[in-house]
Order: C-alpha cells, then structure tokens, then sequence
C-alpha cells in the first residue's frame, strides 16, 4: 500500500514541492546566518508570516487580500507556461506577453477611455499577437520558441514604455492613476474587497484565475482537443501521421498561452494597485515567477494555484526582513533562492521514481531467491 501511494504522481509532486521549499527555506537561513546570525530567525520567520506580520487582524486581512490580488496575474503567467509545456512547448516569452498585456489594458483605458472589459479583451489580444509570432516561426521556421520568445520579451517592454509614456505623468515616469483618469477601467469588486478588510484592491481577478485554472485542467486532460495539442507535442511526426494538424497546433497553443500571460497583466494593472514606470529597464519578475510556479505546482493547473499563492506569499513576505541588519536586496535574495529550487520538482520525482524502480528490483530479486530456495528444499524432501 505504501508503495503505491509513494508511485502516485499527485504525492510524488506534493512531496518534491515540499522537499524544495524547505531547502530553499534552509539555504535562505544559511545566508543570512552567513550575513548576519542575530537577526537571521527572525528574519526568515517574518518571511513566512507575511501578511500576519502586522498586529491587527484587520491589517493582516487587507494585507492577505493584497497577496491574492498579485498572486492573480502570477497564476495566469505559471497558466501560460504549463499550457504550452504540456504541448511540449517552453513558453519563456509569457514575461513579454504579460507586458504586452499591461500596454493594451492601460493604453485602451487611459488613451482611449474604454472599461474594463474590452481592456481584458485587448490585453488577451495582445498577449495572443506576440504567442502567434513564436508560433509561426517555430512551426514553419523551425525557430526554437525559446529564442525568439526573449527577444520578443525585449521588444515587448520598450514597445511598452513607448507607448506608456503617451499617457503617464508629466512629472514621473508612472502612468496615470485610473481611479482619477479612467475609474470605469477598474476591474469590479463585486463585493469581495469587504471579506478583505474594504481592500479595493480586491477584485474579480482573483476568482477569474483560479476559474481560468479550472478550464486549462479542463481542456487538457478531458477534451479532444487538448489530447490532440499534446499528442502533437509528444511527437510531431505521429501527431501528422494521426492526421492532426501539427503546425496549427503548435501555433494554437502558443496564441492560448500568449492570451492567458497577455490577460494576467490586465488582471493586476486594472485593479490600480501599482502605476507601470516608462523608464523600466527590464522585464517584470511575473512571467518568469511563472516558470516556478508551474513546476512547484507539479505542472498541474490545480497544483500551480498553490503553488503560485506560496511563490508570491514568500516574495511579500520578504519586504519584511528587518533592513537595519540587512541591505534592502535581502527579501529578493531569499525569495530568488526559493523560486529557484522550486524548479527541482521534476528531478526530485525523477530520482523518487528511480529509487522506487531499485527498491521493486531488489524486493523481485529477493522474492525470486526466496521461491528458489524453497523449490530446491521440497525436492531434497
């Protein structure tokens, strides 16, 4: 019994995502043991706490609410890069379409006044635009959609501060707040910023993730269509053989994974939390976080909504590190460690399966010892 629930790929994946977040916890104590050991417990434990950080219940409420709504569009981006995996694609290019997202909800929405639900639409658009560009080069270029999925990350962000920077600030490099420029963009709340403690910030975008999760679990694993886009990314050549449209395929998955990164950036940009900066030099952490996500969640789109939660609770929690004993680049660092081993969930399984494959050997090779034995002792009888 215990062997086969150890075989088990839910527990198997459960196990490795435990197994590298405590390594990552480990590893992230050992460094500011290293750096400086008087406050480092305390340090690594105001990490975990987060949002329970804060004295009041009613500030740890708002805080958690807080936590939700940037774990939406990271849940979206770990989406994209899990939807075109399991098609045997590597996503890389979901920061880029995240960004583009962010250009069309927020260029629609302060340039042109539109709300909130064709400024969704448009990002997911945008988003599908740059994953259609990949797809096509990597289907009849034979381009490694890795390759141009980063060089498109880059185009995407200057394309972005140039077109931002028609409707930001005249004194900053921030764009405009909606709330004062175009308040009829600002994702609806519904009512769920009062289970938060009135956090306003609290919108429809954190139960629409965890919906778009449901339909991507959905898609793949009960409908024809999605066994047609996998099969296509086992083995092209079988998939063209089935009769499948191969190319179509692969440029239909990357469109969806564009779409779903594309409409994450509308989901955080549309609440008004934060402002994007036009004099931004790199890409945001979002899309890459989403790499983490999607393999601490066991690349299941069930599993990738925790997962995704955890990597963003982690990353709030770091701006808690007490910056008297620690440089303010502290939190990034420990929460950087942890999204890092948080990308040895398969090669844990890996090794689990393999032990597991040792372990029925030796049990066979003992069983068969044994039955020898056994026959060689009734015939001397």
């Amino acid at each position: 019994m215990k062997k086969n629930i150890l075989k088990n790929n839910a527990v198997q994946s459960l196990i490795a995502s435990l197994l590298c977040i405590f390594l990552g916890l480990l590893i992230g104590y050992i460094v500011l043991l290293l750096i400086n050991p008087d406050g480092a417990w305390n340090s690594i434990v105001e990490v975990m706490k987060n949002f329970l950080h804060a004295k009041k219940a009613a500030r740890q409420l708002r805080n958690f609410g807080t936590t939700l709504v940037r774990t939406a569009p990271l849940l979206m981006c770990a989406l994209s890069v899990l939807f075109a995996y399991k098609v045997g694609l590597f996503n890389i290019g979901a920061a880029g379409q995240y960004v583009a997202g962010v250009c069309a909800s927020l260029y629609a929405a302060l340039a042109w006044g539109w709300s909130w639900f064709p400024c969704l639409i448009f990002a997911l658009l945008a988003g599908a635009l740059l994953g259609a560009i990949v797809g096509l080069l990597k289907a009849y270029c034979n381009v490694n959609e890795v390759i141009s999925g980063i060089m498109l990350n880059w185009i995407a962000l200057y394309l972005t501060n140039m077109m931002l920077s028609k409707v930001k600030e005249v004194a900053s490099p921030y764009t405009l707040h909606l709330k004062t420029t175009a308040p009829q963009a600002i994702l609806p709340s519904l009512g769920l910023g009062s289970l938060f403690s009135d956090n306003e910030y609290v919108t429809i975008a954190v139960p629409l993730a965890i919906i778009t999760a449901i339909v991507v679990e959905v898609v793949l694993d009960r409908t024809k269509f999605g066994y047609e886009l996998k099969a296509t990314g086992n083995n092209r050549n079988a998939a063209k053989y089935a009769g499948m449209a191969e190319q179509r395929n692969i440029i239909l998955t990357l469109v969806i994974a564009g779409g779903l990164a594309g409409i994450g950036g509308a989901m955080f940009y549309l609440t008004d939390l934060e402002q994007w900066s036009c004099t931004a030099t790199s890409v945001p952490g979002m899309g890459f976080n989403g790499i983490a996500a999607t393999f601490l969640g066991g690349l299941n789109p069930i599993g990738t909504i925790f997962a995704s939660y955890f990597i963003q609770h982690i990353t709030d929690g770091g701006t808690n590190v007490d910056l008297s004993m620690y440089s303010a680049q502290i939190s990034d660092l420990i929460s950087s460690i942890i999204i890092y081993l948080c990308g040895f969930v398969l090669f844990i399984k890996q090794m689990m399966n393999k032990s597991i494959a040792r372990h029925e050997e030796a049990q066979a090779h003992r069983a068969k010892l044994a039955a020898e034995a056994a026959g060689k002792e009734g015939g001397e009888k």
